[in-house]
């Protein structure tokens, strides 16, 4: 770790400004319907607390759009924190987000204490980074924590802008993914497997380029897939596909030829006559998809192939579903990756779930806490894959 981390501040009688992600899911009356975010930032805070330091928490909520929207206020958070959270001697909430109300919130918490102001995004500076905005929150503490990981990828007021006015460190969430990730990436245990999936190519395309250079074999499943099958020349049918991408495609084949790494793309799919969890289903090799038929699914001969690559490496990071895992005819390709990753960590390997569609799957197969590390962003995840600077990890104190 390049950085300075919450590690190496001296806090007692400080008061800690910290960047969390509390960007959490809710259901239609508000209620949270998953607070892992939550929970993954409470050792930090806790930490602080322990140190005698007063907390001051900033995250957004959603996609206000720069206006206030109390749909995205982030009262529930502040309740559900405050359940998590009985070390702390109060947990309190301020409409304000800069300014004199929000200086006056943050001059009152003592150590111990925790403030949440409001959404950053309210304010429509916060997404410009603007420098005026980043000044304002600075005066509200005397340190600057980043913890959310989730948001690093974005140069924000409250991500990177503030850390030009103060001092900024690391908390452990932020730590924790990028010793992961990073650490995977830099210097990782042989051999080393990473399965991409998900929907285009266009969107994982620099993460692939980056990752035929380090890995010794690359998977590819869902949609992306068929992209790949194309330029072999396979008849796709009614497969979601993209034109555009196919000279992309045989780039990369060609580039893994160069690297020396396995590019494996599936032999067989699930396919079906509807993009319907109704439809008509069948398992047919790649080479034999009739026309109006689409895949949604790798086949289990594929699963196969995949599960025993994943099982026999020391480092595996996966990132998007093989199929259209939320119908549940096509969700077998997905769950036997899940399932593999869960052997490949109990054989001693380092399991990396990176974020996004991945972190759904992994849950809904009851098999989260089998892996290694879970990272909470899919965008920062993907953009450290690509071997991208994160611009909120930047700003932070060299060591």
């Amino acid at each position: 770790m390049a950085k300075k981390t919450i590690r190496d501040v001296e806090w007692a009688g400080k008061r800690a400004l910290v960047r969390v992600d509390f960007n959490v899911p809710q259901d239609d009356t508000g209620a949270i319907t998953d607070d892992t975010r939550i929970r993954a930032a409470l050792p930090t805070i806790r930490y602080l607390i322990d140190h005698g330091a007063g907390v001051v928490l900033m995250s957004h909520l959603g996609r206000p759009k720069g206006k206030v929207n109390p749909k995205y206020s982030m009262r529930p958070v502040v309740e559900r924190l405050f359940e998590l959270l009985p070390e702390a001697s109060e947990v309190k909430k301020t409409e304000a987000i800069t300014g004199p109300a929000a200086e006056a919130a943050a001059e009152s918490v003592g150590p111990g204490q925790v403030l949440m102001l409001e959404n950053t995004r309210f304010d429509p500076r916060e997404e410009k980074n603007d420098p005026e905005m980043a000044a304002e929150l600075a005066k509200l503490g005397d340190v600057f924590v980043n913890d959310a990981f989730g948001a690093a990828h974005r140069a924000n007021a409250s991500t990177e802008g503030v850390a030009h006015h103060l001092p900024g460190v690391a908390g452990f969430l932020l730590e924790k993914e990028l010793a992961f990730i990073g650490g995977a990436l830099e210097d990782p245990a042989r051999p080393f497997v990473t399965i991409i999936g998900g929907a285009k190519i266009s969107d994982k395309i620099g993460v692939i380029d980056n990752l035929l250079g380090k890995v010794n074999a690359l998977l590819i499943g869902g949609g992306m897939a068929n992209t790949f099958l194309l330029a072999q020349g396979k008849n796709m049918g009614d497969s979601l596909i993209e034109p555009e991408s196919i000279d992309i495609a045989r780039g990369l084949i060609a580039k893994a030829e160069t690297a020396g790494a396995r590019l494996i793309l599936p032999v067989d799919a699930v396919i079906a006559d509807a993009f319907s969890a109704s439809a008509n289903t069948q398992t047919v090799s790649v080479d034999a998809v009739p026309a109006g038929w689409r895949i949604l699914d790798i086949g289990p001969e594929t699963a196969k192939i995949y599960a025993a690559e994943v099982r026999g490496a020391k480092t595996v990071i996966w990132n998007g579903p093989m199929g259209v895992f939320e119908m549940e005819p096509f969700a077998k390709g997905t769950f036997a990756v899940a399932t593999a990753m869960a052997d490949a960590s109990a054989l001693g390997a380092i399991t990396i779930i990176g974020g996004g569609d991945s972190v759904a799957a992994i849950e809904q197969a009851g098999l989260a806490d089998k892996m290694s590390h879970v990272s909470t962003g899919g965008g920062a995840s993907l953009e450290l894959l690509e071997g991208k600077v994160l611009p909120g990890v930047a700003a932070l104190a060299d060591k």
